[in-house]
């Protein structure tokens, strides 16, 4: 692939049928999960991925067995328990498997360094490590990103801990994960209600659950997770929502239909909450809450361009740590467009839409798109350019983090695509 990509506005509604890739979310969790079972674990459904394959391989380091029998199943053997690393644990960019590790190496007897690339050196991690800490871990993360040393014991002492989650709700699983990895009850509180997207709480302590955990929720922000382990499992990992948002503004945007092979209502995940607003196309809300459904927030942006109305996203302030600063992304990407057409105030992102853009094929200049090596900036601003001309997207190899496929879809659909 180029290491640019024109997209060429197609003159036919896209009409189709896509299987999306397998959820991220829920394929690193039941790899970890799998990974601290004792016994042999077949994950189908999974998605393979920049971001899985970091997992994948940390935990290989850490002495779990995995192979990949076909292009979507994960089989992990494991005795139960992580090995020290003989190098520190790189994880690239790969924000799920560096929270959810950093919190599980504790288990570790052993030093274990949790590292990433430079824009995960970037993205905040001190609330888990001041959980960590909370719970016996010795923990340290000196800029309050990664690189994080954990000096783990093979468990941890603690019986309690008060947990700031308002920037991820990464670091609320991370914890709930190793709670039941030890040989003792935890509780676990938040320390006010702020949490980002709860929805994936829950998604954490239903994979928890299938693999033998148990827990109660003592209060609106509190759990008590039981000292259990966790038993080998088969599991099916259900299609990735944020992936699907591409998918549904793709169809909404060229007035086509695409099959996605899942009802929306079987999606369990927080971002499939955005296919009602995607549906109201060209009529979406005035006022947008994106605090629950954070990764489907650039999608809705790019399609807010072409609305009638203009749209303000609130409740989005997290989206300034992920792996950009996506408000600021997504105000100059649509800028680049049509001066005027984005503007940030404070952490909200308005969209002044404007519906001739629905008219713009045959537009000549050419916009390049900035992907700040983000994969959900590449993929929603390729949106665009299914009805406005010359939008070129540069990096485009960066969907591989979540989505390596996501150009073979749009081509399967008939959008022609250009090394530019």
């Amino acid at each position: 692939m180029s290491d640019a990509l024109q997209i060429v506005p197609p003159s036919h509604p896209l009409r189709g049928r896509v299987s999306p890739p397998g959820s991220k979310s829920i394929t690193n969790r039941a790899l970890l999960l799998a990974a601290l079972a004792r016994g042999t674990s077949r994950l189908t459904g999974a998605l393979k991925s920049d971001d899985t394959a970091r997992m994948a391989e940390a935990l290989i380091a850490m002495g779990v067995k995995v192979s990949e029998p076909d292009a979507t199943t994960f089989v992990v053997e494991s005795t139960g328990k992580l090995m020290a690393p003989a190098a520190p644990l790189f994880l690239g960019n790969a924000g799920t498997a560096t929270r959810f590790l950093t919190a599980a190496v504790a288990l570790v007897d052993g030093t274990v360094i949790v590292d990433g690339d430079q824009h995960m050196r970037l993205r905040p991690i001190q609330p888990l490590v001041d959980a960590l800490r909370q719970l016996g871990v010795v923990a340290d993360a000196p800029t309050g990103c990664p690189p994080v040393t954990i000096a783990g014991t093979g468990g941890f002492p603690g019986t309690a801990v008060t947990l700031d989650a308002g920037l991820s709700s990464q670091y609320l699983s991370a914890i709930l994960m190793l709670a039941a990895g030890g040989d003792h009850a935890v509780d676990i509180t938040l320390a006010g209600d702020a949490i980002g997207a709860r929805g994936y709480v829950d998604l954490t302590l239903a994979g928890m659950a299938h693999f033998g955990a148990r827990y109660s929720q003592t209060g609106p922000g509190a759990w008590r997770v039981e000292g259990t382990g966790y038993t080998a499992r088969d599991f099916h990992i259900e299609p990735d929502a944020s992936a699907a948002t591409y998918l549904w503004a793709a169809s909404v945007l060229t007035g086509g239909s695409i099959d996605l092979g899942v009802p929306t209502s079987d999606f369990t995940q927080p971002d499939a909450k955005s296919a009602e607003i995607i549906a109201q196309f060209p009529h979406m809300p005035a006022v947008i809450d994106g605090s629950q459904m954070q990764d489907a927030v650039p999608t809705m942006a790019v399609l807010a361009a072409f609305n009638l109305t203009p749209v303000r996203f609130v409740g989005i302030a997290n989206l300034r740590v992920k792996e950009c600063d996506r408000i600021n992304a997504l105000s100059t990407e649509l800028n680049r467009i049509q001066p005027g057409l984005a503007e940030e105030v404070g952490d909200d992102l308005i969209v002044h839409a404007d519906p001739r853009l629905m008219h713009a094929q045959s537009r000549n200049a050419r916009s390049k798109i900035e992907t700040y090596a983000d994969h959900r900036i590449a993929m929603s601003f390729a949106l665009a350019g299914l009805k406005i001309g010359g939008i070129v997207i540069l990096d485009p190899k960066c969907v591989g983090k979540t989505y390596p496929g996501y150009w073979d879809a749009l081509r399967g659909l008939g959008v022609e695509l250009r090394d530019a």
